[in-house]
């Protein structure tokens, strides 16, 4: 089965590696059917997990290949990472600031984005959505640069990377659900939209993987730029997010084993 997946395209195995991810945010997503609610603390512990996943493989899985990339160039070694690392970044920023969301567990006032009148239901799951930009990217790039024949890029360390990002995908999955079942939504419904904010990961995944295949030069500022939009979600959301219910220690605690388990994977398998 490996063999066979390490023959396919890359932009397939971008795809499919994003359709994990996604998976894994639906079987999140499917708690809702066990229970109504979830446990602040636990869902604190959770959003820290996801947040250290998320630096170590900006680090460990992106910008630690672009900086070897671009050694030897041109120009200076750090142009490339930190001139994409910085795009990622805006990139952020602009959509954050047009998108309409609201983050878990903030009252209705502190919506984000152009004012709406959506609902409170509908701009929660705006939210997860753009967690998931570049998650599905970071994914995407990785095998686009595994085709590319980066000498620090392996095959096992993208899948390692689309293991990592599924493994914190699953308690966004329940970041979603649950406070639409709470909102009085039925539970398919909140299945379904719950799942339904990762189904951006594999558009972006494919869309990353066919870009750097096709301009391959620019690989370095798409690994560091998907590093940046990745250190974004992280500093402008998770970690708020994770301290907004008081449960200090816990998201403290999530985020130094998010990092560890996401770094033991990437060098374990790269």
């Amino acid at each position: 089965m490996i063999e066979n997946f390490s023959h396919l395209s890359p932009v397939i195995q971008a795809f499919l590696a994003t359709c994990f991810t996604w998976g894994l945010t639906a079987l999140g997503a499917a708690g809702v059917f066990i229970a109504k609610d979830i446990n602040r603390k636990f869902l604190d512990g959770m959003l820290g997990f996801a947040a250290g996943v998320m630096v170590a493989a900006s680090f460990w899985s992106l910008l630690a290949p672009a900086l070897k990339m671009s050694e030897g160039k041109d120009v200076p070694a750090w142009l490339p990472p930190a001139a994409g690392f910085l795009l990622g970044g805006i990139f952020l920023r602009g959509i954050d600031s047009i998108l309409p969301h609201l983050h878990i567990g903030a009252p209705i006032e502190e919506a984000e984005g152009v004012k709406t009148q959506w609902q409170r239901s509908t701009l929660l799951i705006l939210a997860i959505t753009l967690h998931n930009i570049p998650e599905g990217l970071a994914v995407g790039v990785a095998f686009g640069a595994v085709a590319a024949g980066v000498p620090s890029a392996t095959l096992a360390g993208a899948a390692a990377l689309a293991v990592g990002i599924g493994i914190q995908n699953f308690p966004e999955g329940l970041a979603v659900s649950m406070p639409l079942r709470r909102e009085g939504m039925s539970r398919i419904k909140s299945f379904w939209y719950g799942q339904l904010s990762a189904i951006v990961e594999p558009i972006v995944g494919v869309t990353g993987a066919a870009a750097v295949l096709l301009v391959q030069p620019i690989l370095p500022y798409a690994l560091s730029f998907a590093a940046g939009a990745m250190i974004f979600v992280v500093v402008e959301e998770l970690i708020p997010e994770s301290q907004r219910g008081g449960n200090t220690h816990s998201a403290t605690a999530g985020a130094m084993i998010g990092f560890a388990v996401m770094m033991i994977l990437d060098v374990a398998f790269s």
